[in-house]
């Protein structure tokens, strides 16, 4: 049995569904209401078939390189570490994804799903948290079941994004995305000693 909070709250850190609510209100701002909940939707489905197929496949394709978990876990911390900086001391994910917005062509896969919502701390999570080795099939189908239900809570958010600015605003946004960097900072070095630990035997 896996701590159903703890995963949720990693999860929740690493998607970061509040910190979508700004890309999505920027995305979707010249479309009628019934276009924007088609966005809202086919980003959470593209998003979950993504992760989904980290969740399945990642561990198979690190085996077929010949690179040990251990390994892809102390490298995963480091990077999600590098990441959590960047919500921290950087442009938070709103004010970085709105840019994107701007820049490039506005589609719900990019940048809402990707790297928004199935961000690359999304797909390590994703990885780390349903090793072969240490979960069971069915506490891998429970993480499975966590994760959508954060990108659930990503769909309705979406939904209420309008309401839900009103009340935030982007400065609440951009504090709330930055307190989820804290937080996984703290994942990613919990894993990277857990990586070195494996690694090492200790």
């Amino acid at each position: 049995m896996i701590d159903y909070l703890s995963t949720f709250i990693v999860f929740f850190a690493v998607i970061d569904p509040i910190g979508t609510i700004p890309v999505f209100i920027a995305l979707t701002a010249h479309h009628d209401q019934n276009s924007k909940k088609k966005i809202a939707l086919i980003a959470a489905l593209a998003a979950a078939g993504i992760l989904v197929f980290f969740v399945v496949a990642g561990e198979l394709i690190l085996t077929a390189m010949k690179i040990p978990l251990s390994a892809f876990q102390i490298a995963g911390g480091i990077v999600l570490f590098l990441f959590a900086l960047t919500m921290l001391f950087g442009e938070s994910k709103p004010e970085q994804e709105i840019k994107l917005v701007k820049n490039l062509k506005e589609t719900a896969i990019f940048p809402l799903a990707v790297p928004s919502l199935a961000s690359p701390g999304a797909m390590l999570a994703a990885v780390l948290l349903t090793e072969n080795s240490k979960y069971t099939i069915v506490e891998q189908f429970q993480v499975v079941i966590v994760l959508l239900s954060v990108l659930v809570v990503a769909l309705f958010l979406m939904l209420g994004a309008g309401l839900i600015q009103r009340f935030i605003g982007n400065s609440g946004a951009s504090a709330i995305s930055r307190v989820m960097g804290l937080i996984l900072a703290s994942v990613a070095t919990a894993n990277t000693l857990e990586g070195l630990k494996s690694y090492f035997g200790l």
